[in-house]
């Protein structure tokens, strides 16, 4: 059956192409991704490759035509086949979610596999499946103790699946052991950025003389008790107000450990039992610990403990050097304890993009942290209550030490029931469906993304899907953050992963040609922004600077829509403002920063 040709839509804007040369004759045989046309649209000339390989049986559009997308072009067949009669147009698809930021062009939609003669077009391979009507209301079980879902554990993951499942008119029971809004909350997110702030205006006050501000004296002293107040009365707001959206979705809450028994139900502290036709696990994560001698010191503490220190520490040692490392050492640097941090890997944030570590590293040692990277722990030890912390680069001495080198899956939720694990977390697909039917995953405890906004996608996606819908969670585009002073926000691929896999150009603009960072004080850092030269394609952004976690969502918004850096990089942006550096960034990567000096 012959395979359809027709002008893609290369862009959100794009309404119609011109066909400016055909490299194939009809008759001539083809290749599956050998270049066939080349194509006009208002912003780019670029070539269209066969998805399959046979014979190019015929041109249905002539050089200079200018042909709607979606329109049929052309057709490829076997050799001696005979192309439908009469034009067609093929329907246009919704582009379906990518597993990875890296994902084919527009342009890949170039040929359908049917026959589009008839007008119709099978969806491709990868194409999203039709929207599923969302289910009626739930009717009661005649067991009225059944419910439709059981989720256990409270966190982002947790109290969002329990959310998105009352929603679609599920009956739910939510299990938390200990107060809803899990880690993130109540230890994690949202009282270490509490803290921050903190760190922030002492910042600003230390600075404040640069702007003609005169305080007389910078010296501050530190109400430890007031401090943690504070940030108590913040997670408390918070933790209440989830509290408050469950109680108004009718959610029916339960305090305790949740465990799943050999039947599949759901134990509450090993006495209640709760049933439930579908079961969503979201048990989030715990610090992880080291093997290593001394490890057990009170003095040692995790990201959980630190926050209610009632005493800064006049030394502090930082054990990992990843989000949670830097962001408590911006934290008590600024509170006034001398800093080391620790790290293993060969650098700082070893996980993002390069020169995201390089400006890490280069704000650690301005901010007066003494920063040991490939260094190995070896021991610890407790004399006169203080630490000796032993690496194969040396010995140093603190008060107190951060263990901040991760989180492990809790997995104290699977009970009796044996699930596919896969590096200690648990498995499950991109519908969050575990290996056991009826039984879903979500967050933290399925170690795709440790980030709570990963973890808010995943809970509705496991909740939607435990209510009868066929959904997949698309984490792609998840932004990373890291609340430094300047922040750093990063989305896509790093240059490193980019470059291995395309041709790559890469567009920058710092912030000290921005005007707002400028007049605001904040000119250190850059966006830096890496596209695919061959279409436009963004892959990947980084941006260490003023706002830098605000303005990434930006673009992991326009990243997911597939817009094009060329459309990018025409969008209007408020002036003055931090997120014209993003612009500027963008338009840069195709030679084109107005703002930018003219390269040699």
């Amino acid at each position: 059956m012959a395979t359809a040709i027709i002008m893609p839509k290369a862009g959100m804007a794009m309404e119609e192409g011109t066909v400016v040369k055909w490299l194939k004759a009809e008759g001539d045989s083809v290749q599956q991704g050998e270049p066939l046309l080349e194509i006009l649209t208002d912003k780019v000339n670029m070539e269209i490759e066969a998805q399959v390989s046979g014979t190019l049986i015929r041109i249905l559009k002539q050089e200079g035509e200018v042909v709607p997308v979606t329109q049929v072009i052309g057709y490829i067949g076997a050799a001696g086949e005979s192309a439908p009669q009469g034009a067609a147009t093929a329907q246009p698809t919704t582009p379906a979610p990518q597993s990875a930021p890296a994902v084919q062009p527009h342009a890949g939609a170039a040929i359908l596999a049917e026959a589009a003669a008839e007008g119709k077009a099978e969806p491709q391979s990868g194409q999203a499946a039709p929207a599923v009507q969302p289910p009626a209301a739930h009717t009661s079980a005649p067991d009225s103790d059944l419910f439709d879902v059981a989720v256990i554990g409270g966190g982002p993951a947790g109290y969002v699946a329990a959310i998105k499942a009352a929603q679609l008119g599920g009956k739910v029971a939510l299990v938390e052991k200990d107060i809803v809004g899990g880690t993130c909350l109540n230890r994690g997110c949202i009282p270490t950025k509490t803290y921050l702030k903190n760190a922030e205006v002492i910042d600003t006050i230390r600075r404040a003389d640069q702007r003609g501000i005169l305080l007389g004296s910078t010296d501050f002293k530190l109400d430890m008790e007031k401090i943690i107040s504070v940030k108590n009365g913040v997670v408390k707001t918070l933790t209440g107000g989830v509290s408050g959206l469950l109680k108004s979705y009718g959610v029916r809450t339960y305090k305790g450990v949740g465990r799943i028994t050999k039947d599949k139900k759901v134990s509450v502290d090993g006495k209640e039992l709760i049933a439930a036709k579908k079961i969503v696990l979201a048990g989030g994560s715990k610090p992880s610990r080291l093997n290593i001698p001394g490890m057990e010191s009170s003095l040692v503490l995790t990201s959980d403990e630190i926050l209610d220190l009632k005493e800064v520490p006049a030394e502090l040692a930082v054990i990992g050097g990843g989000v949670i490392g830097i962001e408590m050492a911006t934290v008590f640097g600024a509170y006034g304890s001398k800093v080391t941090i620790i790290e293993m890997e060969s650098r700082l944030v070893p996980f993002m993009d390069k020169e995201i570590s390089a400006e890490m590293e280069k704000y650690a040692k301005e901010k007066g942290f003494r920063v040991m990277t490939s260094a190995k722990l070896e021991k610890i030890e407790e004399t006169g209550g203080k630490l000796k912390i032993i690496t194969d680069k040396g010995e140093l001495q603190a008060d107190k030490a951060l263990l901040s080198v991760g989180r492990v899956a809790d997995l104290e939720a699977l009970g009796d029931i044996e699930f596919a694990l896969e590096r200690g977390k648990i498995k499950v697909n991109d519908r969050m469906e575990t290996s056991v039917e009826g039984i879903y995953a979500a967050g933290d405890i399925t170690g795709r993304l440790m980030l709570a906004h990963a973890a808010f996608k995943m809970g509705e996606v496991a909740a939607a899907n435990a209510m009868g819908r066929n959904e997949k969670a698309n984490l792609a585009y998840t932004p990373s953050c890291v609340y430094t002073m300047p922040e750093v926000g990063s989305v896509g691929l790093t240059e490193e992963a980019a470059a291995a896999k395309y041709e790559i150009s890469v567009g920058r603009y710092l912030f000290g040609a921005n005007g707002r960072a400028l007049a605001s004080g904040e000119k250190s850092g850059f966006v830096k922004v890496i596209i695919d030269k061959k279409y436009g394609e963004i892959l990947g952004v980084h941006i260490v600077g003023p706002a830098a976690a605000e303005t990434v969502n930006e673009a992991a918004a326009l990243m997911s829509t597939e817009i094009t850096a060329h459309e990018v990089s025409e969008i209007i942006h408020g002036h003055p403002t931090f997120s014209e550096a993003f612009m500027e960034a963008v338009a840069d990567s195709l030679k084109k920063s107005i703002h930018k000096p003219k390269a040699d």
